[in-house]
């Protein structure tokens, strides 16, 4: 004799003070099909399904009335195009878009500086990962900046996942990390000093971390949606490194294979990530070195210019501000064209600078 798992299912129930008056606008307005009614001579119980939702109206029942939000990719066709409807029974009902267009706001400009010794606190975030807010204004919204670590190494419970944003880096600091996304072949370790961008809704997973990884994540805008994909498993069986995921490319940059350049500021020596040409210059990273010379003053029209103080340490120096020593795990936003130096640096000074847009000019003080 085979045995079948139970049926289950789950609904909502919400009260009702006359269940004939909510019939009509569950059904007709809403759209959704009346499964369950009785008693047949009084109804006072009536289940709806629809929507991907099974509603159960109950009469005399405790709750309270409550909001369902229905989301669909035409909210003119939908109940007439309203927004905002009340069942008799007294719920609220909001139609609301389905993929709601990605919206970065302005940036805030502002001169910050966040060091690590002062103790910023590190917060219990998603898979169980510690976050330290490197951008406590967040620029009003347009970006945000995390040092993340995992105090124990190994298997990490991540999912199947993807953002939706406009940018986000994965730049691997300390220890290393395996990784796997969708079209990009089989799992791969992330190793300190090399990176990812993740494009757009790019399916990923994170499967393994040493002891004590750390990584700075950046995304753009700030708050942005993470969606689990039930459905995709990874790797998956296409291979096809060179998609553009809303006109963006995977990148995984390594260090070992990167070639050293002068700068923008002069002093200093970098290595260009190629983020830029494969983002079409939403972005781009470098990592800045100590170079020949004395730094140089200067100013930029970026709109957004963040710095990660790696190794090593220097002496931020800004226009109207008293001077700042920074060492590793210090980071920094420099506002549009705000005289500043990178002065002082030690010889092993190493510096993570990520700009928005990838391409903006220098302008020497």
């Amino acid at each position: 004799m085979t045995e079948h798992a139970p049926e289950i299912r789950a609904e909502v129930r919400l009260p009702t003070a006359e269940l004939r008056d909510d019939i009509p606008f569950f059904t007709r307005v809403l759209g959704m099909r009346l499964d369950t009614i009785y008693p047949a001579d009084d109804p006072s119980v009536g289940v709806f399904s629809g929507h991907g939702l099974r509603v159960r109206l109950e009469k005399g029942a405790p709750e309270a009335p409550g909001t369902l939000r229905i989301l669909t990719d035409d909210p003119d066709a939908f109940a007439g195009g309203q927004r905002l409807l009340t069942a008799p029974n007294g719920t609220r009902v909001e139609i609301a878009e389905l993929h709601p267009p990605l919206t970065i706001p302005p940036t805030t400009h502002a001169f910050t500086v966040r060091r690590l010794a002062d103790q910023a606190p590190w917060v219990i975030g998603r898979a169980g990962m510690h976050y330290r807010d490197l951008l406590p204004d967040r620029l009003g919204g347009s970006i945000i900046a995390s040092h993340i670590r995992i105090p124990d190494g190994g298997p990490v419970p991540d999912m199947v996942h993807y953002h939706t944003v406009g940018f986000q880096l994965i730049f691997c600091y300390r220890g290393w990390v395996d990784l796997v996304y969708e079209d990009q072949g089989e799992p791969f370790r992330l190793h300190a000093g090399n990176c990812v961008i993740q494009p757009p809704e790019i399916r990923h997973r994170v499967l393994y971390a040493s002891d004590s990884i750390e990584v700075i994540e950046i995304g753009v805008p700030a708050e942005h949606v993470t969606t689990i994909d039930h459905e995709m498993t990874l790797p998956n069986a296409t291979v096809n490194p060179g998609r553009r995921f809303q006109g963006q490319r995977f990148v995984h940059h390594r260090a070992e294979e990167a070639e050293w350049q002068d700068f923008r500021v002069p002093g200093f020596i970098c290595r260009d990530t190629t983020i830029g040409t494969n983002t079409n210059n939403v972005a781009n990273v470098q990592v800045v070195r100590k170079g020949q010379g004395l730094p140089a003053a200067a100013t930029h029209d970026a709109d957004i210019l963040f710095g990660f103080v790696m190794e090593g340490a220097m002496r931020l120096e800004g226009e109207g501000r008293d001077p700042v020593d920074l060492t590793p795990g210090d980071a920094l936003a420099i506002p549009p064209g705000m005289v500043t130096t990178y002065a002082a640096p030690s010889e092993d000074f190493e510096l993570l600078e990520v700009s928005l847009p990838g391409g903006f000019r220098t302008t020497l003080a």
